[in-house]
């Protein structure tokens, strides 16, 4: 899914990308935390010019697979956000099939805390903070939107005595309901044999699946899927989608009907647009 949004940058906006590079400092491998003697990092970039002081949060998740590439690699992938002002953070989190669903949800959960505690030195407003990603990215932000707090006041930790709430999250072609894809569930898909952070008890598949965590406060959330995807079937997005307006929650849903998985370069193209047109509404300064 990383390379999906690196295609949209360099072939669907090549002048665009262009601009970015040239305008856009890298700050690579920032640790927010440790676990298991191993660094969890993310890298930084930092518009030159123009910035607004909103930061963005991009899951680097597919399959709960948390893989590395140099920054210099990526930042492509986020010319769209950093050619309108935006501070992209790309977060990556200890990855299957070492590390779980769990794990993934409590890195990037410290990974906010962390870049909010340190707000004023990334330049960017504490209470301007998106969040996106694709598919099991997308789960991640949807989880952030949907099953964040305050933080801890008795943390002997600063960082977690910081609330690791966002203000807007975009999800693409995002699970909404583990209960239906962990290996105890009837009817479930082959496919998902092939992602070992599936193997969840029911319990604990229900708590990390956004569609039974939403309640009306969650962030502002729009979810990009297309319609013919047989990995992550459109009802993840309905269901979840219905919900949110049950609860009044701002949302909306943008469907795709000849994507599947991975979308279509022209609906690619647009989902960017949405994309970036959402996080200019929901984090505008006030």
């Amino acid at each position: 899914m990383c390379r999906m949004l690196i295609v949209a940058a360099v072939l669907l906006f090549p002048a665009l990308t262009r601009v970015a590079e040239a305008q856009v400092a890298i700050t690579p491998d920032v640790v927010y935390g440790h676990k298991d003697g191993l660094a969890m990092t993310f890298d930084v970039f930092t518009p030159k010019e123009n910035a607004k002081g909103v930061g963005i949060l991009f899951m680097v998740s597919g399959g709960w697979y948390s893989r590395y590439a140099p920054p210099e690699q990526t930042q492509a992938m986020f010319a769209p956000l950093t050619a309108k002002g935006f501070t992209v953070f790309a977060v990556r989190h200890g990855s299957s099939p070492k590390y779980g669903i769990p794990d993934a949800v409590s890195d990037v959960r410290r990974a906010v805390r962390f870049i909010r505690l340190n707000s004023e030195k990334y330049g960017i407003d504490s209470e301007r903070i998106g969040v996106y990603g694709m598919s099991a990215g997308g789960h991640l932000s949807l989880i952030l939107g949907t099953a964040s707090d305050e933080g801890d006041p008795k943390a002997t930790d600063p960082v977690l005595k910081v609330s690791d709430r966002v203000q807007a999250v975009v999800a693409y072609v995002p699970p909404t309901d583990l209960t239906i894809m962990v290996r105890p569930a009837k009817d479930r898909l082959p496919a998902y044999d092939r992602f070992p952070a599936l193997d969840l008890d029911l319990e604990n598949a229900k708590t990390l699946s956004p569609l039974m965590q939403v309640t009306s406060d969650d962030a502002p959330t729009l979810i990009l899927s297309g319609t013919k995807d047989d990995l992550v079937p459109i009802a993840h997005s309905r269901n979840i989608q219905k919900v949110f307006e049950e609860k009044k929650v701002t949302a909306k849903l943008v469907e795709y009907p000849n994507s599947g998985h991975g979308l279509l370069p022209d609906d690619l193209k647009a989902s960017v647009g949405e994309m970036t047109e959402w996080f200019e509404k929901h984090l505008a300064r006030k």
